[in-house]
C-alpha cells in the first residue's frame, strides 16, 4: 500500500471504499478539525458537534462511492455533509424544545368534555382512514415525518430517496387527506 500521507483525497476515499480503516484515519486527521469546526459553530454544542462529526465519517466509511472527485473536493463534499447534519441537529432539537413546551402547557390544561373527546374520537378515525387510502410511498413518507417526528432528511435517509421527493410526496399526501376529509365532512382540516 502507498504512504497514505502522500495520496490524493481522491485516492484516500479509494482505499476507504477498501475498507481501509487506516486511510479513514487519514481523512480524519486532514478534515477532521475542519468538520468539528463548522459543526461546532452551526450547534453551539461540544457533544453535539463531536456526534454529527462522527456521523459524517461514518457516512463516508459506509458510502464512499457518493463521493465524486469531479464535483469538488473531499473536504467541501464533507463539509456539506457536516453543514446540513448540524442544521438538521439544530432544527431536530428546537423541534424537541417545543414539543416539551407543548407537553407541558397541554399537561396541564382541564380534561376536555365528554363531547370533545366523541368528536376527537370521530376525527381520528377519519384522519387514520384517509391516510390509509393515500398511496404507500406518501403513507410511509406521512408517516415518518408527522407521527415519528423525522426531519425531512431524516426521512429521505431512512426511505433512500432524495429530499425532495420526500418533501413532493409528504405535501401531495398531506393535500390528499385534506381533500377526503373535506369529502367525509371534516371541515377545517389542519393538515
Amino acid at each position: 500500500m502507498e504512504d497514505l500521507a502522500e495520496a490524493s483525497d481522491a485516492q484516500l476515499v479509494t482505499h476507504v471504499a477498501r475498507y481501509s480503516q487506516a486511510a479513514l484515519a487519514e481523512v480524519y486527521r486532514r478534515h477532521g478539525g475542519a468538520v468539528f469546526g463548522l459543526a461546532s459553530r452551526v450547534l453551539n454544542s461540544r457533544a453535539e458537534a463531536e456526534d454529527v462529526t462522527q456521523e459524517v465519517f461514518l457516512r463516508l466509511w459506509n458510502a464512499p462511492e457518493r463521493f465524486d472527485p469531479t464535483r469538488g473536493s473531499l473536504r467541501a463534499y464533507l463539509m456539506t455533509m457536516a453543514h446540513g447534519r448540524a442544521v438538521d441537529a439544530v432544527r431536530s432539537l428546537s423541534a424537541a424544545r417545543r414539543r416539551e413546551a407543548a407537553d407541558a402547557t397541554r399537561s396541564f390544561a382541564p380534561a376536555p368534555d365528554v363531547a370533545q373527546r366523541a368528536w376527537d374520537a370521530v376525527v381520528s378515525e377519519q384522519v387514520a382512514a384517509a391516510l390509509a387510502a393515500l398511496p404507500e410511498a406518501e403513507r410511509r413518507a406521512i408517516e415518518l415525518a408527522y407521527f415519528e417526528g423525522h426531519t425531512y432528511v431524516e426521512v429521505a435517509r431512512i426511505l433512500d430517496e432524495p429530499e425532495g421527493t420526500i418533501k413532493s410526496r409528504i405535501r401531495s399526501g398531506m393535500r390528499r387527506m385534506r381533500g377526503e376529509l373535506e369529502r367525509r365532512g371534516v371541515q377545517g382540516a389542519e393538515l
